[in-house]
């Protein structure tokens, strides 16, 4: 298991040892070291988009969105993490805080990297297109589009680890009826004297062998008045986490997201206006959205 390659080739292990991955962040070994490298690679691929999109407004804009942009992912992160570890909680999951965190820093770090290679499209339509609707509706929806690819690893792996946890219970309740199974037929006399056919017994012990010198081995079953034994069911607290939930928290996280991402604004700069750091809260980034479009179209 490839555990100490560079911060900067995170992303290539995530690519090509998916299965890998998956299984390291099960056995929690070394979890903290590969997030601690998606931490950093995530930074540092965000910063550089987030400059590109401050380029169209200046180098003051520029530092500050290398600046905001990563922020927000990790705030989001930040702000949507103890819901998510809940709602494993609520499911009976295994997954710990450190397995939970780095599940969703592959998820961030895919994004950040496929940001960074949209980064040379994004300034070659800076430079090309001086159109500042089309500039920010092309790199929101590089955003969205990246942030789906990401997710999509969020869910392959939870699926992963959901597929591990019902095949420990699957084990765990199988070892379970083995060991019931022996208990299970401990009628003394009745038992074996019904199944010779006199119905006869001794105190203390049975004389159904004097009956039976040399007959065949007989087929012990259960009286009729005798319940069946009931199959083990695997532990309520080793189920796995619900998928639907999951998406929940996507949509969750998504919303969250956008809400801050507006909350930091500007990431690009409108023109026209002096530079701000932050602007003041009014309107909501799907109205926004909306907006752009309509000026786009209209022409």
């Amino acid at each position: 298991m490839e555990q100490q390659q560079s911060g900067l080739l995170v992303i290539e292990r995530i690519l090509r040892d998916r299965d890998g991955l998956w299984r390291q962040i099960i056995d929690e070994q070394g979890l903290r070291q590969l997030t601690g490298q998606m931490l950093g690679t995530s930074a540092v691929s965000l910063a550089i988009y987030g400059a590109v999109l401050g380029a169209n407004y200046g180098w003051l804009q520029a530092l500050s969105s290398a600046v905001k942009l990563p922020l927000l992912f990790l705030a989001t992160l930040a702000i949507c993490l103890p819901t998510l570890y809940l709602f494993n909680l609520v499911f009976g999951a295994r997954l710990s805080v450190l397995q939970t965190v780095t599940l969703i820093m592959v998820a961030v770090t895919v994004t950040s990297v496929l940001t960074l290679a949209f980064a040379p499209i994004s300034l070659f339509f800076l430079i090309s297109a001086h159109s500042y609707s089309f500039f920010k509706l092309l790199n929101v929806c590089i955003l969205v589009l990246t942030a789906f690819v990401g997710l999509r690893f969020l869910t392959a792996g939870m699926r992963m680890l959901n597929d591990h946890q019902e095949h420990l219970a699957a084990v765990e309740a199988e070892a379970r009826r083995a060991v019931a199974a022996p208990a299970e037929v401990k009628e003394p006399e009745k038992v074996l004297a019904a199944a010779a056919g006199d119905g006869a017994t001794v105190d203390g012990t049975v004389a159904v062998a004097q009956h039976l010198p040399t007959a065949p081995p007989v087929r012990v079953q259960f009286p009729a008045d005798r319940p069946r034994p009931v199959q083990p069911q695997p532990p309520a607290g080793q189920r796995p986490t619900s998928m639907t939930l999951l998406y929940i928290w996507i949509l969750l996280f998504g919303f969250v997201g956008t809400q801050l991402g507006w909350t930091l604004r500007p990431f690009f700069g409108s023109p026209g206006e002096k530079f701000e750091l932050f602007r003041n809260l009014d309107g909501t980034f799907y109205g926004d959205l909306v907006t752009t479009i309509g000026r786009l179209l209209s022409g």
